[in-house]
């Protein structure tokens, strides 16, 4: 068991502003709902299973990150709610009803740029609402609204070879958006960019979610970053990955790069590092060290 400091404690437990917040995100529906979701996967000496009873509710314009250590399925369980994976047990909802396999409900944004090559930043928006018969007229006028929406108005005629490594995320974003999905899902769509780079789609994600009525799920192994985004953080734990904590941030809202150093910010970082970063049990001194060289003389 995880001990938690009485200041710690103290950090982690919303102002009356934010709890008002929560109070007001669980009178709105729920969105996306996850029910008991297992996966396994056929291993050399029996089933492996990557998840393990999963169950989850987001509210309608939620934003919750889901982070955890290397191998606790946070990829696996964005793809089965993406509908590009199937569970072997438990079920999803979207608004109510029981869903699964793709479809426009869901929009996914992945970590690489998904974007046709050769397409220009507005075909490539165009693309979902022309798949989903919508005549070209209105599929170019609904696009131009999404790219002014993430501020590449200027870059609309241009092709993803031409553009930033976060400008051709936007475009994604963008591209997500066009179909109006109720739920966005993205995994872990800024882990290629640099450090500024990533601060600065943070911002613009914030933004774009202040003016767009769309529920997102956000994976990521950053932990500053769960923090920065998130109204809630669901922790995973592996083998198997299961729900390990649900926390509730208490950095208030809108966000801003100077909350990294507030008390609400730094308490939050703490607890998701004693989560995932437990301190080992085995002192350094009795780990198991092997010679690996023939070096001969102390080097020390």
């Amino acid at each position: 068991m995880v001990k938690t400091s009485d200041t710690l404690l103290d950090h982690l437990r919303p102002s009356p502003v934010v709890a008002a917040r929560f109070a007001k995100i669980k009178e709105r529906p729920v969105v996306l709902e996850i029910d008991r979701l297992g996966r396994q996967f056929p291993g050399e000496h029996g089933p492996i299973t990557a998840l393990r009873d999963i169950s989850l509710q987001v509210h309608r314009r939620e934003l919750v990150c889901v982070i955890g250590p290397s191998g606790c399925g946070k990829s696996t369980l964005i793809r089965i709610i993406a509908g590009l994976d199937d569970p072997t047990s438990g079920r999803m909802l979207v608004d109510g009803k029981e869903t699964s396999g793709p479809c426009p409900e869901r929009g996914m944004v992945f970590q690489g740029y998904t974007l046709f090559p050769w397409l220009t930043v507005k075909r490539n928006v165009m693309f979902g609402l022309q798949m989903a018969g919508r005549p070209a007229s209105e599929a170019e006028r609904e696009a131009r609204q999404w790219i002014d929406l993430v501020g590449l108005s200027k870059f609309s005629d241009n092709y993803p070879h031409q553009l930033s490594g976060g400008m051709k995320q936007r475009v994604a974003i963008a591209r997500a958006l066009a179909p109006n999905p109720r739920v966005l899902l993205m995994d872990e769509p800024f882990g290629a960019l640099d450090a500024q780079t990533r601060a600065q789609m943070q911002s613009h994600l914030l933004e774009i979610w202040r003016n767009v009525d769309v529920t997102i799920l956000f994976i990521t192994h950053d932990l500053d970053e769960a923090i920065f985004l998130a109204d809630r953080i669901v922790v995973l734990k592996a083998n198997p990955g299961e729900i390990q904590e649900i926390i509730e941030v208490p950095v208030p809202r809108p966000r801003s790069l100077d909350q990294v150093h507030s008390p609400e910010f730094q308490a939050t970082r703490r607890r998701l590092d004693e989560l995932i970063h437990p301190k080992l049990h085995t002192p350094a001194e009795h780990l198991p060290i092997i010679r690996l060289t023939q070096a001969g003389d102390d080097v020390e």
